[in-house]
């Protein structure tokens, strides 16, 4: 059992495996380590390489996932992979300084600690080159985390640390898995005071590849940080898709309201419309929000489209007769309609979470072998 595991969460990061896992054995060469990559089925067969490397060197493993997809829960799935008593993570671009790790884990063995933090916050740390409006975020992401993060740890939006087993052990079930930020999620599940510390480092320059954060990484950190409020009392995906189905519970009553009520169309028709509209809405902000994970992407949004209809028309035929029923027996319009619509989003989130972004879905294909640049491929491979 090695004293060390290194987990590095990748994405499209083939250009980094080899320069990576060398520059690991340089700084470890004294240290008993083992290094497990977890792969989000990287079209550029990142996972692919760094099966060759593990078929090689006995300390390379490889997750590969498919149909999960997310940083966080990478970590999560990385970490629970391993035996070994002391867990580092770090990003598969180069971009930490994997030279402190060493100084990191006698920390941690050595202080009683339960986690010690790659820092970029604190004396002899920097932000290297990063651009002005990623540092501003990088400052707002802090302050904000420490609304649920209850410690001081300055670089909380670090995604460079190395934890005890036995921390892991005490907050994993309480962990969101949301998003990038696996330390804020795991600071903030933690049911008592973290005992910790902090190893300044220089953020470097990507070396190659292209960064991975976009418009959806503030979404999700968002989510996280709300996650951490509400997910003792309520989960938190369920919060969502009742956000998503107010979206389409507002756009449900307007186009209710304006067919029935300015164009005089009768109130089955109406309804009927209405209900349309508002499982269309639904569909976009569920797929895009609630399950942000298990996204479909490109073609496969009509296709979830269309089985998102078929899958909900049970609970759409229920919602027309229940408010016909009602509106019939004197009920308001408006009330009628909703309460119609409360009966099909029961359905519908039962149905989707199952049917339409179920766990598994297989849509990607890793590169040829010949695809790797050459520069990044092994020899032989060992088993020809």
């Amino acid at each position: 059992m090695a004293l060390l595991t290194v987990v590095v969460p990748t994405f499209n990061e083939a250009s980094n495996v080899a320069l990576l896992i060398s520059r690991l054995e340089h700084v470890l060469r004294d240290i008993d380590w083992d290094v497990i990559f977890v792969d989000d089925d990287s079209p550029d067969g990142t996972s692919r390489l760094a099966r060759r490397f593990a078929q090689q060197k006995p300390h390379v493993h490889v997750i590969q996932r498919i149909g999960r997809q997310g940083l966080g829960s990478a970590c999560i799935e990385g970490m629970l992979a391993s035996s070994s008593p002391y867990v580092a993570v770090m990003d598969g671009d180069l971009q930490h300084d994997e030279s402190i790790l060493p100084q990191m884990l006698d920390k941690l063995r050595t202080e009683d600690l339960d986690i010690v933090v790659g820092s970029r916050n604190v004396a002899g740390g920097g932000m290297g080159e990063f651009e002005a409006h990623r540092q501003w975020l990088s400052d707002a992401g802090r302050k904000l985390s420490q609304l649920v993060c209850r410690c001081g740890v300055r670089d909380p939006m670090s995604g460079f640390f190395m934890l005890d087993r036995r921390f892991l052990d005490l907050v994993v079930r309480r962990l969101s898995g949301t998003g990038f930020k696996i330390l804020v999620d795991l600071l903030a599940s933690s049911p008592r005071s973290v005992r910790f510390a902090e190893v300044p480092y220089k953020f470097r320059q990507r070396e190659h590849g292209e960064s991975k954060l976009g418009s959806t990484v503030l979404i999700e950190y968002l989510c996280l940080i709300a996650d951490k409020f509400l997910g003792d009392y309520v989960p938190f995906r369920f919060v969502l898709f009742a956000a998503a189905g107010l979206g389409g519970l507002a756009l449900h009553l307007t186009v209710l309201g304006v067919l029935h009520l300015r164009h005089a169309v009768d109130f089955l028709p109406s309804q009927a419309i209405a209900t349309l509209a508002a499982m269309t809405v639904n569909f976009l902000l569920n797929n895009w929000l609630t399950f942000q994970d298990r996204r479909l992407r490109g073609w496969s949004i009509l296709k979830g489209l269309a089985s998102f209809y078929l899958a909900c028309s049970i609970g759409a035929l229920t919602s027309l007769a229940l408010a016909k029923f009602l509106y019939t027996s004197g009920i308001p319009w408006y009330l009628a309609g909703v309460l119609g619509t409360v009966v099909s989003s029961v359905w519908n989130y039962s149905v989707t979470s199952v049917f339409i972004w179920r766990r598994g879905r297989v849509g990607r294909v890793d590169s040829e072998p010949g695809d790797i640049p050459a520069t990044q491929q092994t020899s032989e491979h060992p088993y020809d």
